[in-house]
């Protein structure tokens, strides 16, 4: 069922072939700004895993992946949800050195995610991933890490503005505030985690929550984190707060991924010590992974950013039900 609301007064700021030209311009633009901010290089990616190397990401582990079999092969594969394991398998395989890393062209499909104004189930995202030392496993390379793709992102509307002027109502602030989510739970109890990133969003427009998945002093997480990859003391989410839906949109959901030691207790902490057996986790526990930073960054998300949009419809195309379609029609808005 669609929880989609279409803010009232809400006017597109570009028609669809601007919005088109736009969306070409993010792509091309964002993409050349991040690889230059993180020293990343791009490489092709799978659209597809073999779900027995333990190489998809789980997320908050109730998604169901969509799986189909390869009668060539015998064997069944899996749709990723994204690439979080892959890129380190791929860091290792093609000798990437500290300092350096990948970018790639990540689609998947979740087909269990619930649609509103921000989701679907088709998924866009830049999946990046870059080789660090043991040193740079520290808060202060996540928060340098972040702060370079705002300016990034930043930089990317700034080119935006001379192409299409209606854009220039449209302003980000390029300082981000971090935060932990138990700073956040300590300040705001009462609230769910979605009213405390809105609150905090809206008092300082771009913002980084630290050490999402673990278990804050209320008994609860933050957010679900699959246990193998984010090391939860050093991830977060990155949102902006996003005048036209009135609420903090998140961009990107990133971080420090684990070593042996963190994989081991977030396993356990999670309940999943059998995965310690799967040919990814083994390679990691062997000390035969590098140790990096990565995250994903969505396209659409992006583009509704940059563009003003108020549903992800109208900047990629998907499926929505007829209630969706319903009311963005009764707004005027149209669904690409």
């Amino acid at each position: 069922m669609s929880k989609t609301v279409i803010p009232a007064g809400y006017r597109p700021l570009l028609g669809l072939y601007d919005t088109q030209k736009a969306i070409g311009m993010i792509q091309e633009i964002f993409l050349k700004k991040l690889c230059g901010a993180l020293h990343l290089k791009r490489v092709t990616a799978p659209l597809f895993v073999d779900p027995a190397t333990g190489l998809n990401d789980d997320l908050n582990g109730v998604e169901r992946p969509v799986g189909f079999d390869v009668p060539a092969l015998a064997a069944d594969a899996a749709v990723v949800h994204s690439l979080a394991k892959w890129k380190r398998m791929a860091l290792a395989k093609y000798e990437f050195r500290p300092g350096n890393g990948l970018v790639t062209n990540m689609n998947a499909i979740r087909r269990d995610e619930e649609m509103d104004n921000l989701h679907s189930i088709y998924v866009d995202q830049w999946d990046w991933e870059k080789v660090i030392t043991r040193a740079e496993r520290s808060p202060e390379t996540l928060r340098h890490t972040v702060q370079r793709i705002v300016e990034a992102v930043c930089g990317t509307l700034d080119e935006l503005k001379w192409e299409f002027p209606d854009l220039e109502a449209i302003r980000l602030n390029h300082t981000v505030t971090f935060a932990t989510a138990q700073q956040l739970e300590d300040r705001w109890p009462e609230k769910t985690p979605k009213e405390r990133e809105n609150a905090f969003a809206k008092e300082h427009g771009t913002i980084f929550i630290m050490g999402i998945g673990g278990v804050l002093r209320s008994g609860r997480p933050h957010d679900g984190r699959a246990p193998d990859y984010d090391d939860w003391a050093l991830n977060g989410d990155l949102l902006f707060w996003d005048e036209a839906l009135g609420c903090a949109l998140e961009l990107s959901s990133m971080g420090i991924r684990v070593d042996e030691a963190s994989m081991k207790s977030q396993l356990a902490a999670a309940g999943c010590e059998a995965r310690a057996e799967l040919p990814f986790h083994k390679s990691l526990l062997a000390g035969r992974l590098p140790l990096t930073i990565g995250g994903g960054i969505g396209q659409s998300r992006l583009c509704m950013l940059l563009l003003g949009k108020a549903h992800v419809g109208e900047v990629q195309v998907s499926l929505w039900d007829d209630e969706t379609y319903a009311v963005c029609g009764r707004a005027g808005v149209r669904l690409l």
